[in-house]
């Protein structure tokens, strides 16, 4: 049951980060404001998150999560509430930034689901939680988008945190009691996070493939917008946002993943899910004109990267036991820069040869990704 309540939690404070991407057209209007000037309400919430995850998660490690993390699911209740009556876009902004700073329960609680999992069921639990939070992800554009149509803009944030409000309530109520695991200040906590990277072949090698991965993903994601808006499909928006359904298959690999963890395959699984995000950047390369083959590329890419990003969580947080806060930030931030200049790559790699250009890039980089899991296989093995 707690483990139930923490996947759904994760779930919707994720969700903070997307409630807004269909809902930028309305914004705008409602504040008179050009389409291109709402899109920076998704930066200004990214930067909050990523702000959130380097400052506030660490704090898990050192601080009792059972007063820390309701205390946060607090402070983004009251954050969505700012969101939902900014009077301005400036204000909006700063809203949603503060909303983005909060949005961190999630990689709070999938340590502290570490810490009261046995050995055995880890991957199995941090898997549950981690489809939470993807499902979380791919159903709160949908969902916002609904709520819009039915009550205006302003509802989506009154719902999201009037849900975060009873969260932090529950949390209150079910967490189990927490006590450190370390007494650091708060500037020797910081450091001990370059640290653990210096200190870890196994942290060093697993940050690199899985930034790869997230590199490659969210090269794929980006072009794919640009391959669906032109012809010969021509879509619209939302039509587009709906083939974003097909990557509930990956959401619901996450579990069964993380059992593959606890059965002691967690390195041969790597290498076979590169393989498969492999495959499936080839079928999209030759099926660029069929939404089937598309569709089949979705499915497939989301299972191999969401099954990376459980077996790469799951093995940084078994590295130390007291760092496990620290070590979801540093995996967490490194993704983030993964992501960031596979969001890059794109563009430059679109406009210099289109799809074909960027499916060659995907692939050179997962070829990286292999050689480095190849050369170092006994380094990412758990002893």
């Amino acid at each position: 049951m707690l483990i139930l309540l923490f996947a759904i939690t994760g779930g919707m404070a994720v969700g903070n980060l997307y409630w807004a991407q269909p809902l930028l057209n309305d914004i705008a209007l409602s504040f008179g404001a050009q389409p291109d000037s709402a899109s920076m309400l998704i930066t200004f919430t990214q930067l909050g998150y990523a702000t959130g995850i380097l400052l506030l998660v660490p704090l898990g490690d050192i601080r009792n999560r059972r007063r820390l993390i309701p205390a946060i699911l607090f402070l983004s209740a009251l954050s969505l509430c700012l969101t939902a009556v900014a009077p301005s876009m400036p204000l909006l902004m700063a809203a949603m930034a503060l909303t983005g700073l909060t949005t961190v329960a999630g990689q709070l609680l999938t340590p502290f689901a570490g810490d009261l999992a046995s050995p055995s069921q880890l991957g199995k639990v941090l898997g549950t939680i981690i489809s939470g939070m993807l499902i979380g992800i791919l159903l709160s554009r949908t969902v916002s988008g609904v709520i819009a149509d039915l009550l205006g803009w302003r509802a989506v944030y009154f719902i999201a945190a009037g849900g975060a409000f009873i969260l932090a309530f529950l949390m209150l109520r079910m967490l189990p009691a927490d006590i450190p695991r370390q007494h650091l200040s708060y500037s020797a906590l910081m450091r001990s996070l370059l640290s653990v990277i210096a200190e870890s072949a196994t942290v060093r090698i697993t940050l690199l493939i899985a930034a790869c991965g997230f590199l490659v993903f969210t090269m794929f994601w980006t072009s794919l917008t640009f391959l669906l808006s032109a012809a010969p499909y021509s879509y619209t928006v939302s039509q587009i946002g709906l083939t974003g359904l097909a990557g509930l298959a990956g959401a619901l690999m996450a579990r069964r993943a993380g059992i593959l963890h606890d059965r002691g395959h967690s390195v041969a699984a790597t290498g076979m899910a590169l393989l498969l995000a492999l495959v499936a950047i080839g079928v999209a390369a030759w099926g660029r004109n069929s939404i089937w083959l598309i569709i089949l590329a979705i499915i497939l890419i989301d299972i191999a990267v969401q099954t990376l990003n459980v077996l790469h969580q799951t093995r940084i947080i078994s590295i130390n036991p007291a760092m496990r806060s620290r070590l979801s930030t540093i995996f967490v931030v490194s993704n983030f820069i993964g992501a960031a200049i596979g969001s890059a790559l794109a563009g430059i790699l679109w406009h210099a040869g289109g799809w074909s250009a960027v499916m060659i890039g995907a692939a050179g980089f997962l070829a990286l990704a292999l050689g480095i899991w190849f050369m170092n296989r006994d380094s990412l093995k758990l002893t």
